[in-house]
């Protein structure tokens, strides 16, 4: 059984004395560790997320979806990794600047600009037209978004009807001993690493306040079809430590 949060993540925010949107402060503190990015989430994960991000690219490919929208795409991992659907066109968001220039960087070097687009975009108010992605991707990065249900419903608003959404986000192992020391991991050893290597004090504690905020598993799942998807469905991959959640309209 899941358990629900109590906590709006809202609420969580990078920098609590800010006086500075959550909004803003997401940008600006994945601005400010860019350049580590992709570094620190091959190496916290020990390289478990390409395994996950397979997992849901192999969801959408069910679709053999032509156009994919990929939400806070950040680097462009998922989108890269979504060309394995053969699909049109993927187009990538966030408001993450810096993130975006990396990005467009790791997407030239492989030859898929042709393939690939990145823009400025908010999740909350995605500057496409209704119904016009058939597949709609994002990796850990609805728990950051400012008002959850609202990108929810607008990744509804501009996905097709029969399309297929895949969201992944870290979650909680329920099983002894793997709950323990994810749990020691999560509160300790990853904030420290990563404040090691990004230089950013907040980042790395902020990632498992936000991941403690989530409404994970079927609470989500419940939220998911509020907000306009159907048949919505966690699957816990790694014991629990993160989910693939899938949906359709």
């Amino acid at each position: 059984m899941h358990r629900e949060n109590v906590t709006n993540p809202a609420q969580v925010l990078p920098d609590s004395s800010s006086n500075l949107s959550k909004k803003d402060q997401v940008a600006d503190m994945f601005n400010n560790i860019a350049g580590n990015y992709d570094f620190l989430n091959h190496f916290l994960s020990m390289g478990i997320d390409k395994g996950w991000r397979k997992k849901a690219i192999a969801e959408i490919n069910k679709i053999q979806p032509k156009l994919i929208l990929d939400v806070a795409t950040g680097t462009a991992d998922l989108a890269i990794a979504a060309v394995a659907t053969h699909a049109h066109s993927i187009t990538g968001i966030d408001i993450a600047n810096q993130m975006l220039d990396i990005g467009r960087k790791k997407i030239k070097e492989r030859k898929l600009d042709g393939i690939i687009t990145l823009q400025y975009g908010d999740s909350e108010a995605l500057p496409f037209s209704d119904g016009h992605f058939d597949a709609i991707t994002c990796a850990y990065g609805v728990r950051n978004f400012e008002h959850l249900e609202a990108g929810l419903k607008e990744m509804n608003r501009v996905m097709r009807t029969g399309g297929k959404l895949a969201i992944l986000e870290f979650s909680h192992p329920k099983k002894f001993p793997i709950k323990e020391v994810y749990k020691f991991y999560f509160r300790y050893i990853l904030p420290t690493l990563g404040k090691l290597v990004s230089k950013h004090s907040r980042a790395y504690t902020y990632l498992p306040e936000s991941v403690n905020a989530f409404p994970e598993g079927n609470v989500f799942c419940t939220m998911l079809e509020r907000c306009g998807f159907k048949d919505a469905h966690a699957r816990p991959l790694t014991f629990g430590i993160t989910t693939l959640y899938t949906a359709t309209k």
